[in-house]
């Protein structure tokens, strides 16, 4: 077996790595709403995650894989080096996040890595700019969308349900909130495993294993099952932050979030935009928290949150940056 060829497994085989991490890291943004409610048991949750996000890799096409792929970074400026830099940078991102039991997005790191990786390769002029400007732009319309859905939901409910006692509702809602988890992991793996299934396309492409961007059939199942594994590992951390510290949830608010959440996901996946599910459902989760009143919502704990959204970019930047520097002093020596 060739050196090169063994490089292209490792790197294969970190980019799984990353998509598993993804999957404990954002289990909680998929679980998080329905085990705070208490509809569900922590692990009866990550399983019911799991399994629609396995399903839902095959669906809504692949053009979010190729937005991750090839539409950030000039693939003639990336090299198998460049690719395992950005996502050993992202990785490290991820993991000290996920220590702090902050929801940053895995998303956001892996585009940040990747980039900071062709920077350090080639300079600025790697940076396909165009790609970027929706990328960032969906930083902040995928949560708003959410949060101003989730709102709108919640007083549809209270309307529908206005002769209804609380109790009464969350009867109800305890059994809609397993569809609402079903549909919100559903669109968590239509976004999120596609980024990875882009990241092993554009190496296989770098590698001159595919002549044009085509993400094969065997890749699509590797990446699925890596993300539902890690989803079923869970976050436990990350999930006490977004379904306990930033408010206080009941069943019908768990199902207003996750629908809202998965809604604003699904459009941006129509539209080939990778987006972070973090920020997403942790708008939906302010939404439904500020309609109830605004002190409602522990706004030192989202403060913190969206802190950690703005550096998480320019941090896993940095660190895939500095890890391609590392790689080629090491390779070049």
């Amino acid at each position: 077996m060739s050196a090169a060829l063994l490089l292209v497994i490792l790197i294969i085989a970190v980019a799984l790595l990353f998509d598993f991490i993804n999957g404990f890291h954002d289990a909680a943004n998929s679980v998080a709403t329905i085990v705070a409610t208490q509809v569900l048991t922590p692990f009866q949750a990550v399983l019911w995650a799991a399994v629609w996000n396995f399903i839902a890799v095959f669906s809504l096409g692949m053009g979010v894989a190729k937005t991750v792929g090839s539409g950030l970074v000039d693939l003639r400026f990336v090299d198998e080096y460049v690719i395992l830099a950005g996502l050993v940078g992202a990785i490290v991102w991820d993991l000290l996040t996920w220590w702090w039991g902050l929801p940053t997005s895995s998303s956001h790191a892996l585009f940040g890595g990747y980039a900071g990786a062709a920077i350090a390769a080639a300079g600025f002029k790697a940076i396909l700019l165009k790609g970027w400007t929706w990328t960032i732009a969906f930083i902040v319309i995928a949560p708003a969308l959410g949060m101003l859905l989730a709102w709108g939901l919640m007083i549809g409910v209270y309307w529908m349900f206005r002769r209804s006692t609380p109790a009464k509702m969350d009867w109800y809602f305890r059994k809609l909130q397993l569809v609402s988890a079903a549909i919100f992991s559903y669109s968590h793996g239509t976004n999120d495993a596609q980024k990875t299934m882009g990241i092993i396309t554009g190496v296989l492409v770098a590698a001159g294993y595919l002549n044009t961007f085509v993400v094969p059939t065997w890749v699509k199942f590797a990446a699925c099952a890596a993300i539902a594994l890690g989803t079923l590992s869970g976050g436990w951390r990350i999930m006490h932050t977004m379904g306990a510290r930033l408010t206080r949830l009941k069943p019908r608010h768990g199902f207003c979030a996750e629908t809202a959440a998965a809604i604003s996901i699904l459009f941006s996946t129509v539209l080939h935009m990778p987006v972070s599910t973090t920020h997403t459902v942790a708008g939906a989760i302010a939404g439904v928290g500020s309609i109830q009143r605004t002190k409602a919502v522990r706004w030192n704990v989202a403060t913190s949150i969206v802190w950690a959204w703005i550096f998480t970019i320019p941090a896993s930047a940095f660190a895939g940056w500095v890890c391609c520097l590392v790689i080629r002093g090491i390779v070049n020596r």
